[in-house]
């Protein structure tokens, strides 16, 4: 696959998803992005906007294996990765996959369960890969995580671990549509759930593919400096007391790459990075006890002041 091919497949995808996610080309964008960046994807947002029709549709659109999998209290780790069972007819446990082994894996409202359950993720997030009774398995290619959360301050909610959340390439919010959209959402005569009426438009071979691409867009060393100079500001700013990890570097640097590709070039602009810096850097700050206090700067706002206070290469 050439770069114009895998231009032109991102451009048919978009435009598939916007036939259900509708007004939303931004968080469309992101989705797809986290997607090439070989990454996994964090939904935050309030009931009802549509966080799983967007994991849904862009399952459905890929032509990948898909899994759901609805965390509540009581789900258990090996509700996830499987069990071993023993066969009474070979007189060998047998291990029996869980719902992880797919392409694309739908966390619905994964800060429902314990953080026991949600750690269950971690190694298939980090490496592609589960482990049980000292067996190491891998997960198919392509393989991504969409993870849907309702904010915390809602009842039956656990906080995802600061490590866990290092492990999600981007994190966004849906929203709530424009009066117009709205509209043509209610309005609709469609008794299905949105995401049947899309067909698939890219296969997981093309995905992965599209992702060898997304890594070899060009980015200048300036650019890269740019990026190392945002990351170690997160660690010094005074409102900060957790900053980005080196691995948010990198999903940072990959996410940019993608965002380019999307975006129809083969080369990174600061435009990219400065588009990126929320969405993949906030999730991973911790701030400091008195700006929780006094609760006047969410992360977003102190990733923002951090990006316009480095110089933009030129």
């Amino acid at each position: 696959m050439t770069t114009k091919e895998a231009i032109d497949k991102i451009q048919t995808l978009k435009t598939n998803l916007g036939r259900v996610i509708k007004g939303k080309e931004a968080v469309i964008e992101l989705a797809i992005a986290a997607l090439l960046a070989r990454g996994h994807l964090l939904i935050e947002d309030v009931p009802g906007v549509g966080k799983t029709t967007l994991a849904h549709s862009l399952a459905r659109s890929i032509d990948a294996s898909f899994q759901r999998i609805q965390f509540t209290s009581d789900l258990m780790p090996s509700d996830i990765v499987g069990v071993s069972i023993f066969n009474e007819s070979k007189m060998s446990f047998e291990f029996k996959k869980g719902p992880i082994f797919a392409n694309v894996v739908l966390a619905d409202e994964i800060n429902r369960a314990t953080p026991k359950t949600q750690s269950a993720l971690l190694e298939a997030m980090s490496e592609e890969q589960v482990s049980v009774d000292n067996i190491t398995h891998r997960l198919p290619s392509p393989f991504i995580i969409l993870a849907t959360q309702n904010p915390l301050e809602y009842a039956g909610t656990f906080p995802l671990p600061e490590s866990q959340l290092d492990r999600f390439t981007i994190s966004t919010q849906i929203g709530y549509p424009t009066e117009e959209v709205e509209r043509e959402i209610i309005s609709s005569k469609n008794t299905r759930p949105l995401h049947e009426i899309l067909s698939p438009v890219v296969t997981s071979e093309e995905v992965a593919a599209m992702q060898d691409i997304a890594l070899t867009v060009k980015m200048e060393e300036d650019l890269l400096t740019y990026i190392v100079r945002i990351c170690a500001a997160t660690r010094e700013h005074a409102d900060i007391k957790l900053g980005v990890s080196p691995r948010g570097a990198m999903a940072f640097h990959r996410a940019a790459q993608a965002i380019a590709l999307i975006n129809g070039r083969d080369y990174c602009t600061p435009d990219d990075i400065k588009r990126v810096a929320v969405p993949c850097l906030a999730h991973r700050v911790m701030q400091a006890r008195h700006v929780m206090e006094d609760s006047i700067k969410e992360p977003a706002l102190l990733i923002e002041e951090v990006v316009e206070g480095i110089a933009v290469p030129v």
